[in-house]
């Protein structure tokens, strides 16, 4: 596949992403909620709080309203390398590296 480690999203950092580009376009939460057609904020409250994503269609609509690719919205977390000393079954000391999981 050529992909080394699987890409996951930061909620946190996305959710403060999705704030800073709402208020760098002069939006209020309550703009979204009208766009959106939501009864009340609390979804896009979860989304800058962290807590939750805006669905596939959210999202798709949200960069169009904020005008920046879906890329741009979306944060991933950053793999934390350590090289750890590791030992093979002939005794051989070598690093392997730990990208913030744990070794069995």
């Amino acid at each position: 596949m050529g992909a080394d480690t699987y890409p996951v999203i930061d909620l946190a950092a996305t959710g403060k992403n999705i704030c800073d580009l709402r208020k760098a376009k002069g939006l209020t939460v309550a703009d979204l909620q009208k766009y959106f057609g939501f009864e009340a904020p609390q979804a896009i409250y979860k989304w800058q709080a962290g807590k939750s994503l805006p669905s596939t269609d959210n999202l798709f609509a949200l960069s169009h309203l904020l005008e920046v690719p879906i890329d741009e919205i979306l944060i991933p977390i950053k793999p934390r390398f350590k090289s750890l000393p590791q030992e093979d079954s002939c005794g051989v000391v070598f690093l392997a590296f730990h990208f913030g999981i744990q070794l069995c």
